[in-house]
């Protein structure tokens, strides 16, 4: 899938340096539920699986972003879809270097597209309430807050504040604003 400067695909194993890169960043890992810094060992087991993953299956799929300019791999959109194939929940994360220039909302843009194009009825997504940039994406995008949750996070064993956002397929603008 792709986006005016971004290429949205399955993860390859020439992926596994920059993805432990950009997983092992404590600025990027800080808002993420998981361990880090990430080895490489755990980076190539995780790739391959990805690589294998069905981005239609139910499940998490996550998309490498890639961008054109220059062949880099610079973050993640990962997709959990429900059995039903009706809802979605999202994630993302984008290495350091690449954040403020508008990548992650152009490539969630392209995952919404194509979700909400494929029969998609509900996307969702959750970001720990410290996370403002993350917060003004989703709501950039039209996602609406609907709520927050305290979890126990697996990576630093601590409880955080969770904001829950949701966006019917109702509400979804194609790109061009229609």
């Amino acid at each position: 899938m792709d986006t005016p400067r971004l290429r949205l695909r399955h993860f390859t194993p020439a992926d596994v340096e920059a993805f432990v890169a950009y997983r092992s960043d404590p600025e990027v890992a800080r808002y993420q539920d998981w361990e880090f810094p990430l080895s490489l060992e755990s980076a190539r087991r995780l790739v391959r699986a990805y690589s294998r993953s069905d981005p239609g299956a139910p499940g998490w799929f996550p998309y490498a972003i890639e961008v054109k300019a220059d062949g880099c791999v610079v973050g993640d959109v990962a997709v959990h879809r429900r059995r039903s194939g009706e809802e979605a929940e999202l994630g993302f994360s984008l290495a350091r270097d690449r954040q403020g220039q508008g990548y992650a909302t152009e490539a969630v843009r392209g995952v919404l597209d194509t979700l909400f194009a494929g029969g998609l009825r509900t996307a969702a997504a959750e970001c720990d309430v410290r996370n403002e940039r993350s917060v003004r994406l989703l709501k950039r995008l039209g996602f609406t807050c609907t709520g927050q949750r305290t979890v126990f996070a697996r990576a630093g064993r601590k409880r955080i504040g969770m904001l829950v956002f949701a966006l019917p397929a109702e509400r979804w603008k194609a790109p061009d604003g229609q």
